[in-house]
């Protein structure tokens, strides 16, 4: 387990593994969206939209590996989940911000899957020295 010497309290690692596991559910919600939007609003699941929800759903799956490994001690993996979630928080802002790109329902879900991603990359970047 990341412990206080890796500059991580037991709080900061439960809040980051909520904000993570919280971020997991938001990116299957989405896709089950999409599945929903597909039949009753095929204009709301665009294939802009289904290729973003795709991506978001592998770097979910991606930060949960990465993070049970940080949470074992392992620091390179630690390093790698705030850098995946600092590189996530710009991406979605960017996306958000393409006009007409994405359905609005859309650019809300990035931007609060920015969110997320900031308190991560916070949480696990800004200790670092």
């Amino acid at each position: 387990m990341v412990n206080s010497s890796a500059g991580v309290s037991r709080r900061e690692i439960g809040l980051v593994t909520w904000l993570i596991a919280v971020y997991v559910v938001a990116a299957v919600a989405t896709v089950g969206v999409l599945v929903a939007l597909t039949v009753l609003a095929p204009a709301q699941a665009t294939n802009e939209a289904w290729g973003h929800a795709v991506v978001v759903a592998v770097f979910a799956a991606l930060l949960h590996v990465r993070w049970r490994a940080a949470k074992r001690g392992n620091a390179r993996a630690r390093t790698a989940t705030g850098v995946i979630a600092a590189v996530l928080v710009v991406v979605n802002i960017v996306e958000a911000a393409v006009p007409g790109f994405f359905p609005p329902w859309m650019r809300v879900e990035m931007l609060a899957m920015a969110a997320l991603m900031v308190a991560v990359a916070l949480l696990i970047l800004g200790r670092r020295r």
